[in-house]
């Protein structure tokens, strides 16, 4: 019937052109009757061919549309059956209900009906859950892309091992560029004569040469105290493995010399074009200066970044020609300006409180208005205490604004001058850093992954014992039309011992330096003292935190506050120094709440464990020595679970 109905359709037309035929035949025989007759058989005889031929060709197409039918039918068969696809149909409980050859033959059974997808391989289960509709399968050695059809319950599987190895083989063999640099090259090299200075070039450059003959890289001495290496992802993936060896055949060779040397890479890959290469390894290598040398950093084209190394404390490298030329390069800065703001991280510390007021006292000092962005809200007991001093100079304390201010205040040409910290996330308020158009950091911490960008001047020296050290030794060079008062005085020095705790940590021949000058300046120790005392509520908290402790036999302390219980920062960076002080304690570790919700862990380190990279494993930072990091965790338990799981990390790495 559906085929009349076509067929009908199909001739339409024809039927359209016979009724007119008829008509004008019916016209002619009333105007001529022979004119009518003759047209009547010239016109029955077209449609009668007319109508032949087209039965004859739709007769034709039937067929062959038939046939084509029979054959498509025919190849959707073999497709399903012979094809290299393998081809799954399963119910709601994830149990096969069909499958076609091929998907038999990749998963070696003979039947996959009634069989459950995770038994044939665990990594459906991540295949049913992916929100992609494609993802890759491995079974033993073969890749399989998969392409799931949720609401059919349908998956097909295609054979790609032969692409992903050669896409394994391309991204292997891409070329990977390192700069490299002797840290301290040039402090050693002064002291050193022309033929010590011979026997230790040739030391360094053997063992560097030895090192890239052995893992097959092409490496070239550049220059006295940097060289060049080229090599591919393949071999890098083998030096991450042995966790760039050099850094320590270096530093352990140089050191029976007496020389102490330390050697700094910078890496960079995962870029076709050697320009770029040649920028991602000289950033990389900028970044490891900036954390204080001895290490590696590998810097992809994403931004993603990997350290290795770091085992040794900073040395002191900076000079007074650099802290008079920075000073210089500020000043031009603020005379530049038409106000200075100043602020620090979160939760200020007295490091941070300090470091800002003397910087605000920089501007004064240049004729230029500075003020201290503040939360009041956010302020620990010592640092309530100096501002508490702070408010009986009216002066002094009509400059302490909140954000909210600040922001108000900025204008094209406000300066500001980010104290204690490099990372957006750590300021008081992020949005002064995307309104103001001139940005400065002034900081003593290793430079991390997360940096302030845009910034005109960046004065970043790990080898200071505090910000308020460097802001000290900047003020020596600034116009000296008006100096320090005593409270400004005495707020640096209560940075300087804090972050030293009491020149205990951290400290060198520079700190006392710039704790002499403010004493001249009438720094008052008393005064520091009194700021930095505690009431015994604090100590008796901290004593229950003590109690707490788990002291691995590695040596590490872990102490942990009770749940749901908010504890100061403070406290929990002194419980960790106080645990350092124990014996057999190489390394200590506080968890706790903090007051925003987060669970903070303050960590603290003789050296032996770099507790900086186990709290850059959990997104944190600091020092080798001196570290700490905020967790967005449910329960004081899981946060220890991830600080065991980064320590453990550590310590098999050979830290």
């Amino acid at each position: 019937m559906k085929s009349f109905f076509r067929k009908r359709a199909i001739r339409y037309p024809l039927t359209v052109i016979s009724l007119l035929g008829l008509i004008a035949a019916f016209l002619l025989f009333l105007l001529n009757f022979w004119a009518g007759l003759l047209f009547t058989i010239c016109f029955t005889i077209s449609i009668g061919i007319a109508w032949k031929l087209e039965d004859q060709t739709y007769i034709e197409t039937e067929k062959h549309i038939e046939a084509l039918s029979y054959r498509m039918k025919k190849v959707g068969e073999e497709a399903l059956l012979e094809l290299p696809i393998g081809i799954l149909l399963f119910n709601e409980k994830q149990i096969v209900e069909w499958a076609n050859p091929y998907a038999v033959e990749i998963f070696e059974k003979e039947t996959l009906i009634g069989e459950e997808l995770l038994e044939l391989s665990d990594g459906f289960q991540s295949v049913l859950k992916s929100e992609d509709q494609q993802s890759m399968l491995k079974v033993d050695d073969s890749t399989y892309k998969v392409i799931y059809r949720a609401e059919e319950k349908l998956l097909y599987l295609f054979d790609v091992t032969e692409r992903v190895t050669i896409e394994s083989l391309y991204y292997k063999d891409r070329t990977v560029l390192g700069i490299m640099l002797i840290d301290n090259y040039d402090e050693l090299a002064q002291t050193m004569d022309d033929q010590t200075r011979s026997q230790l070039n040739s030391l360094v450059t053997s063992l560097v040469n030895r090192w890239a003959t052995d893992n097959g890289i092409f490496v070239k001495r550049i220059a006295s105290d940097r060289f060049i290496a080229v090599f591919n992802e393949a071999i890098l993936s083998k030096l991450e493995t042995a966790k760039f060896t050099i850094l320590d055949d270096i530093r352990e060779k140089t050191a029976v010399q007496n020389a102490g040397m330390t050697l700094s890479i910078g890496v960079g890959t995962g870029s076709a074009s050697l320009t770029e290469l040649g920028e991602l390894a000289q950033s990389s290598l900028d970044l490891v200066l900036g954390r204080g040398g001895d290490q590696v950093a590998i810097k992809h084209t994403d931004g993603k970044l990997k350290f290795f190394g770091g085992k040794t404390n900073p040395v002191e490298k900076r000079t007074r020609v650099r802290a008079r030329v920075i000073s210089h390069a500020l000043r031009d800065l603020i005379q530049g300006s038409d106000k200075v703001l100043i602020m620090g991280h979160k939760m200020p510390d007295m490091d941070a409180i300090g470091a800002s007021i003397g910087v605000r006292k920089m501007a004064r000092m240049n004729n230029i208005q500075g003020q201290v962005v503040l939360n009041f809200d956010e302020l620990d007991a010592s640092v309530t205490r100096l501002m508490e001093e702070i408010k009986k100079d009216e002066e002094l304390y009509a400059q302490f604004i909140d954000p909210d201010e600040a922001l108000a205040a900025v204008t094209e040409k406000t300066l500001l001058i980010v104290v204690d910290t490099h990372k957006p996330s750590m300021v008081i308020d992020e949005r002064l850093i995307d309104k103001a158009e001139k940005v400065v950091v002034i900081d003593h911490h290793r430079r991390g992954e997360e940096f302030i960008n845009n910034t005109m001047l960046v004065y970043m020296e790990p080898y200071a014992s505090s910000t308020a050290e460097l802001v000290t030794e900047l003020l020596e060079y600034q116009p000296k039309h008006e100096k320090l008062t005593m409270l400004e005085a005495t707020a640096l020095l209560a940075g300087i011992v804090v972050d030293t705790k009491s020149f205990t940590l951290r400290t060198g021949s520079r700190t006392f330096e710039a704790a002499s000058y403010l004493r001249t300046l009438g720094a008052d120790t008393v005064l520091v003292q009194r700021l930095l005392k505690e009431d015994i509520d604090t100590y008796i908290e901290r004593s229950k935190l003590i109690e707490t402790v788990e002291l691995t036999p590695e040596g590490i302390a872990i102490a942990k506050g009770q749940d749901e219980v908010v504890y100061g920062s403070v406290l929990i960076a002194q419980t960790a120094d106080i645990l350092l002080t124990m014996k057999d304690v190489i390394a200590s570790f506080v968890i706790a709440y903090r007051s925003d919700g987060k669970i903070g862990i303050s960590a603290r380190s003789l050296g032996e464990l770099n507790v900086q990279l186990v709290m850059e494993e959990l997104g944190g930072g600091g020092h080798l020595t001196n570290a700490a990091c905020q967790l967005e965790v449910g329960t004081i338990e899981e946060a220890e679970a991830l600080l065991k799981a980064a320590i453990e990390d550590k310590l098999e790495r050979g830290n």
